[in-house]
């Protein structure tokens, strides 16, 4: 018997004009959009405000010689950089000491700690300073406790504080993520030739980690040199960052051509993070 088999079903014609595909180059097309109406028109925007002055009329670079003599803004400048940079060591010490304690000294509940501290990633800002102001402000628990701490949360190091409490998440998970990554049997190793913990954490572990640590850095010192709703929280009125200063020049002195320069400024300043950043990325991925 001659088994007979059914033909596989011919594919339907294809038009003429389903049969073209759109171009690639159409696909860019959206997103770039996207970039130059939302980020590029804007910042353009702000760069050409650079020069006119406050009542909106050309005035070339004189409101940026006035801006960058001006004392309160070379103070403003001195100071954000000042609270990054003691932000991001605090941040550095605290997430590296939790990373080292999460990652080589297993406990019960490390997971549920390391979890928790992701959490504080999503809080609002702004809630690190009420939460500090509750704890150490001059009504707060540490007063009713008889321990006088004035107006602490809000000075300087009050700011720094906060910025710790809120930014430290940013260390711990990429030195985690790079401890993850460390083969333990160098600490064996070390440990077998008499090395005690500081030593191995000193000469084994830091040393291997030291890209992510210093990405870790770059990224905390670029967002704390922008953070602006602790400092306007923690209620620091001798704290002026230069976020605080083009708020306060744009919104309420209604100088909006002096606080554009700021704001260029602060942009340029960013940039140059960020590039630092990426390329310790870079490096720490090799």
């Amino acid at each position: 018997m001659t088994a007979v088999l059914d033909a596989p079903p011919a594919p339907p014609e294809q038009s003429a004009g389903s049969s073209r595909s759109v171009p690639r180059w159409v696909w860019v097309l959206p997103p770039v959009a996207f970039i130059l109406v939302a980020v590029v028109y804007p910042l353009v925007g702000i760069v050409a405000r650079t020069f006119t002055d406050k009542a909106e009329q050309p005035a070339g670079l004189s409101t940026w010689r006035e801006t960058l003599t001006d004392g309160a803004v070379l103070a403003a400048l001195g100071t954000t950089v000042k609270v990054a940079a003691l932000s991001t060591a605090g941040c550095l010490i605290a997430g590296t000491f939790l990373a080292l304690v999460l990652a080589f000294v297993p406990f019960p509940g490390a997971a549920a700690v390391s979890r928790l501290i992701e959490v504080v990633v999503s809080f609002p800002s702004f809630l690190i300073p009420l939460a500090l102001g509750v704890l150490l402000g001059p009504v707060g628990v540490a007063q009713s406790l008889g321990v006088p701490t004035g107006s602490f949360t809000s000075s300087l190091w009050g700011v720094v504080l906060a910025e710790i409490a809120f930014y430290t998440p940013f260390v711990v998970r990429p030195m985690l993520a790079a401890f993850g990554q460390f083969p333990t049997v160098q600490i064996d190793v070390a440990s077998s030739l008499g090395a005690g913990p500081l030593r191995i954490i000193a000469r084994v572990i830091l040393p291997a980690a030291l890209p992510a640590l210093a990405a870790a850095g770059s990224l905390t010192f670029l967002l704390t040199l922008n953070e602006f709703g602790i400092v306007l929280f923690t209620g620091a009125k001798d704290v002026i960052t230069v976020p605080m200063l083009i708020y306060t020049r744009s919104i309420v002195g209604q100088d909006f051509a002096s606080a554009a320069v700021l704001a260029t400024v602060q942009l340029l300043i960013s940039i140059g993070a960020y590039a630092a950043y990426r390329l310790l990325m870079k490096k720490g991925m090799r």
